[in-house]
């Protein structure tokens, strides 16, 4: 069990890096890759409807990515400034958050400008939003107030002055595809600033062929933050720590994946974000699934153990990423890049508007 950085990193040439989303979501290819023995195997996306089994209970992250990024001036001098909307600095999901009014909460953002910013700036935005930088708070991160006329909600302002936030290896701005296409089609909860990719492969109908066999669905919802895609900068893994993410697990879901445990049914995850989602919130007396909000900073690495996840649906990661650690807590670090290496080889394309993997026993 590695935990140095640099143990989890592999050679990817630009060119497998998707840089936009093939025509039809579930065109993408899958590789399936087994826990026990290593071996792999090159599929299409569609053929879950033969890898996954009567009885299996799909779990997805419904979080819908918000209109994040905003670019803006400082109010005086002109500068230019940027802001990333995190999340609110209450405990609270970012869901709920939005529909206030922008003066009622404080939010942490990401923050870059000329000059860097110092609290009591005011910065203006399309739409007549403005902000206030009340505190640095250290690596990018500051809190912010944000203001505009009477009775608009923060979402409604975002709608119209902000930007989708890509990831910053896709090099190319946000077209009129992008609004559809990196969002799942299920959805629903408001408040991430990254899409739980695994999920942006499945159609409607796919779910319904999936359905039919029996496979059981359920959602839970977990506001996938920035640190999904910005760098670790420890080579120690046991010194990096993960920016907090909200989460919640409804009743629904709760009582699904205790029942699939007791009856000895599979569960799937569907992204790494369901993972940490479904783990963290595992009671660790009862090994049981609690329901309700909570927070996590849950780092997942090598000789973690998965109390309730047994199989992986999850999209091709970074080099020398959390993600690419927490593969190969579930498969192993040798296996995994073992199977990137294949993938690579063969062509598959890479991160949020890449292929799949399946990690399955």
């Amino acid at each position: 069990m590695s935990s140095r950085l640099s143990d989890y990193d592999f050679e990817l040439p630009e060119s497998q890096i998707a840089q936009a989303p093939l025509a039809e979501r579930d065109a993408s290819r899958l590789m399936t890759v087994s826990r026990s023995t290593g071996a792999w195997s090159h599929r299409r996306f569609t053929d879950l409807t033969e890898l996954l089994r009567p009885g299996d209970l799909l779990v997805l992250n419904d979080a819908r990515v918000i209109p994040a990024r905003l670019l803006g001036q400082k109010a005086g001098t002109g500068g230019r400034v940027e802001l990333l909307v995190v999340r609110p600095a209450a405990s609270t999901l970012t869901s709920a958050a939005l529909s206030s009014a922008p003066e009622s909460l404080e939010w942490i953002c990401l923050g870059q400008a000329s000059k860097g910013l110092k609290p009591s700036q005011r910065l203006s935005f399309a739409g007549g939003l403005e902000a206030e930088v009340l505190e640095s708070l250290g690596g990018g991160e500051y809190r912010v107030r944000f203001h505009a006329a009477p009775g608009a909600s923060l979402a409604s302002l975002l709608e119209e002055a902000g930007r989708l936030p890509l990831p910053p290896y896709i090099t190319r701005e946000p077209d009129a595809a992008d609004a559809e296409r990196y969002q799942t089609v299920y959805a629903r909860a408001a408040g991430a600033v990254a899409a739980p990719t695994a999920g942006l492969h499945f159609t409607p109908a796919l779910f319904d062929a999936l359905e039919a066999k029996g496979v059981v669905r359920e959602l839970v919802t977990l506001d996938v933050g920035p640190g999904t895609f910005l760098p670790v900068r420890e080579e120690e893994l046991d010194r990096h720590h993960m920016h907090p993410e909200r989460y919640t697990v409804p009743e629904a879901t709760a009582k699904a994946v205790n029942a699939a445990r007791a009856e000895g049914r599979r569960v799937v995850a569907v992204g790494t974000t369901v993972v940490r989602t479904l783990e963290s919130a595992t009671d660790p007396q009862t090994g049981r699934l609690r329901e309700g909000p909570g927070e996590t900073r849950l780092f997942i690495r090598p000789g973690f153990t998965f109390r309730q996840v047994d199989v992986l649906l999850t999209n091709f990661h970074l080099p020398r990423s959390t993600l690419v650690v927490l593969v190969s807590a579930l498969l192993g670090r040798e296996r995994t890049l073992a199977a990137y290496a294949e993938a690579v080889r063969a062509g598959y394309r890479f991160f949020s508007y890449g292929d799949a993997m399946l990690v399955s026993e």
